[in-house]
């Protein structure tokens, strides 16, 4: 095990830099990104109206941080696999998923609203969260140990 830490000294540090990157990310969230839902989810929501939105402002901001944790994401995919494939095919599906989550977010936030706070709050935490990195690593490292 020792041997094999040594061997991987460089993408070991990598990888904990961009993990580092993304902790950032979400540690400097209210300094960094415009979101009046970081501090009404953190209250009691369920039983008041909506926070005042810049809508162009949230838009922004949330699509800034999809970006910055999706290119972050992608950095980590390739220093742990080393596999352009699996960036490029990772790419596209960021990009997929990032306009399906951004267009339902504008619309469920525009034409359902106050109903379907659990729904916003849902699709919201896609957005401003890494959590597609915590599927596509297992998935590809199982894809490749199906290869050898």
């Amino acid at each position: 095990m020792l041997q094999q830490l040594q061997k991987n000294k460089g993408k070991l540090f990598w990888s904990l830099v961009l993990i580092g990157l993304l902790i950032c990310i979400r540690l400097f969230e209210n300094q960094l990104f415009y979101d009046p839902f970081l501090e009404y989810y953190k209250t009691e929501y369920a039983h008041s109206s909506f926070p005042k939105i810049n809508i162009f402002k949230l838009f922004f901001s949330l699509g800034i941080r999809f970006y910055l944790n999706s290119v972050i994401s992608l950095f980590l995919l390739y220093v742990l696999f080393k596999d352009t494939k699996i960036v490029k095919f990772s790419m596209l599906l960021y990009m997929i998923l990032g306009s399906v989550l951004m267009i339902s977010f504008i619309f469920t936030l525009n034409f359902f609203g106050e109903e379907s706070k659990m729904t916003l709050f849902y699709i919201r935490r896609f957005l401003i969260q890494p959590i597609f990195i915590l599927l596509f690593i297992p998935a590809f490292y199982y894809q490749k140990q199906l290869k050898k």
